[in-house]
């Protein structure tokens, strides 16, 4: 998917075969303390933006469906967010309906402050007999009805839920600068279908289908950065781990790094920022340990050497370290290094068995999961292992944190409801969902934002 952007967003100081869908175009329009610190752009259970949503105006006869269903797969985006709360239209003072934004009527501004919204979305859509065009803006009622935004979208009928997730995440950049994930994947792990395979997601739980089906076991999804491949482990390949790729819209082109596994299991691949690299748990002589590789196999670079094991890497955001497990201490505790290897250091102190470490995509925390108790909570801990804090904690385990594209939420499996599922929280520990609900479901890797 393209966008482009017609006016730039004003910084608002409130603030991923079968996984393919439709082709969305957008067009030109016209005109170190144990208290929990502060770490997210905005605080959701301090203060939610509240934003009213006009009815989506349908252009011709016949199109109200198709305008309603992409409000309310907007308002859904939204909500999800933890940033906004839609004003329910019957405390509306204003029109329920959206004008003609082609006639560019004035907005009575007080009548949307007097209801207290913040936001005011316009929209109208016009459909054909496959084709959806839908055009919208964005005002900021409070100060005074400035248009933050105006831009047009363009897709098949099929496109009509993630073009209003789409839309969705540009009013949250409108108001914040950074997109929204209401139009991300999320990729996991099932056994819904009597086999672990790999299925995906919306970041909403929505339009969940399976990416893999060999009926093997197949674990530990990692996206590429440009959301267009899935490397994974799999024993489909004579019954022992190796790396395998999905790729969007293409044939999948199956086993990779067939080079480098040939004499050695490989268990984990995990892409760079940038793609160049793999990140790669290998086992050597019977130990696990940690390498790079070009994603075709070639420059072959061993970072851990150490009769331990090591696994588990995650890459920094800049490419420049990678955090990572070993229980060379004893027991599984959290390390970094630089990515050729060097300037290794022991990062998590606190609690005897800590792992699965995952870091933030502006670098300021990595989480993982803590053994407290008996039990897997997830926990934040910065890179420098001066503040380290709780983030999820229940009487079941909660496992396998990873972070949405933009920072502000985290995915993790938890037991919480007896099976195993997958689960978004904020990054203040608010708004938690529950995003699956049939047989047993872990491992998650949230994608990058779509292109």
């Amino acid at each position: 998917m393209s966008r482009v952007l017609l006016q730039p967003p004003r910084l608002v100081a409130l603030l991923w075969a079968a996984m393919m869908m439709g082709s969305l175009v957008a067009l030109p329009a016209p005109a170190s303390s144990q208290r929990r610190p502060s770490i997210v752009i905005a605080d959701p259970s301090a203060k939610t933006l509240r934003v009213a949503v006009q009815r989506f105006r349908p252009t011709h006869a016949g199109g109200e469906r198709a305008s309603e269903d992409l409000r309310v797969s907007m308002e859904r985006g939204l909500d999800s967010s933890g940033l906004f709360t839609p004003v329910d239209p019957k405390a509306f003072l204003g029109p329920t309906l959206s004008p003609p934004l082609s006639r560019g009527d004035p907005v009575i501004c007080p009548n949307w402050r007097q209801i207290g919204a913040d936001a005011l979305v316009q929209a109208e859509i016009e459909t054909t007999s496959n084709a959806i065009r839908a055009e919208f803006q964005v005002l900021d009622v409070a100060r005074g009805c400035v248009a933050l935004l105006h831009k047009r979208y363009r897709g098949t009928a099929a496109d009509a839920d993630r073009m209003g997730r789409a839309m969705a995440d540009d009013v949250v950049a409108a108001f914040t600068g950074l997109p929204g994930v209401s139009d991300t994947e999320i990729a996991f792990v099932s056994n819904r279908s009597g086999a672990k395979e790999i299925h995906v997601m919306d970041a909403d739980g929505g339009s969940l289908r399976a990416a893999t089906s060999n009926r093997s076991i197949n674990s530990f999804p990692s996206w590429a950065p440009d959301g267009e491949s899935i490397i994974y482990t799999s024993y489909r390949h004579r019954v022992r781990p190796a790396l395998f790729m999905l790729t969007r819209g293409r044939r999948s082109p199956g086993r990779i790094l067939r080079s480098l596994d040939g004499k050695s299991p490989i268990y984990r691949g995990v892409f760079s920022p940038k793609g160049d690299r793999v990140a790669i748990v290998r086992s050597v002589d019977g130990n696990s340990e940690i390498f790079t590789s070009d994603p075709d196999g070639r420059a072959l670079k061993r970072l851990t050497r150490h009769r331990a094991i090591d696994i588990s890497p995650t890459w920094s955001p800049d490419g420049q370290r990678i955090a990572f497990v070993s229980d060379r201490t004893g027991a599984p505790q959290v390390y970094i290094m630089n990515a050729d290897g060097s300037g290794m250091r022991r990062l998590t102190f606190k609690g005897g068995y800590n792992t699965a470490p995952s870091w933030s995509p502006d670098g300021r925390w990595i989480a993982y999961e803590a053994r407290v108790n008996g039990q897997f909570d997830i926990w934040l801990i910065d890179p420098e292992g001066q503040t380290n804090v709780p983030l999820v904690d229940h009487p079941r385990s909660d496992e396998h944190p990873t972070f949405s594209p933009d920072g502000r939420k985290i995915a993790f499996t938890s037991t919480r409801r007896g099976k195993a599922d997958i689960y978004a929280i904020d990054l203040n520990g608010k708004n938690l969902r529950r995003l699956t609900s049939e047989g047993d479901n872990t491992n998650p890797a949230w994608g990058p934002h779509r292109r």
